[in-house]
């Protein structure tokens, strides 16, 4: 019975795939990763009309002293200089 019900309902298959319903640890805001993370920001991307991207912002240890209390401008200047940008892709079932 349960191939018949996904042929049914194709987007039950995508929920228990990916998994996006679930937002793990439980009960942590993920729009204030400070609270998480040392030296981060939320920002948002737009990547092309219509389609926003959330992600964070994590300077390296080396440069946390020069973050502390700084606003979203310094680290989108912090993005912009010469050192090296790496981003981590986190798959498709975990948040932020």
């Amino acid at each position: 019975s349960v191939p018949f019900l996904i042929r049914l309902f194709p987007s039950v298959l995508t929920k228990f795939v990916y998994l996006n319903f679930l937002a793990f640890p439980f009960f942590v805001d993920f729009r204030r990763p400070e609270l998480l993370v040392s030296n981060t920001i939320s920002l948002h991307l737009t990547t092309e009309p219509g389609v926003t991207v959330g992600i964070w912002h994590t300077v390296p240890s080396s440069r946390g002293a020069e973050a502390q209390g700084k606003d979203q401008r310094w680290y989108e200047e912090a993005l912009a200089d010469a050192h090296p940008v790496i981003i981590y892709l986190h798959g498709n079932g975990g948040t932020r």
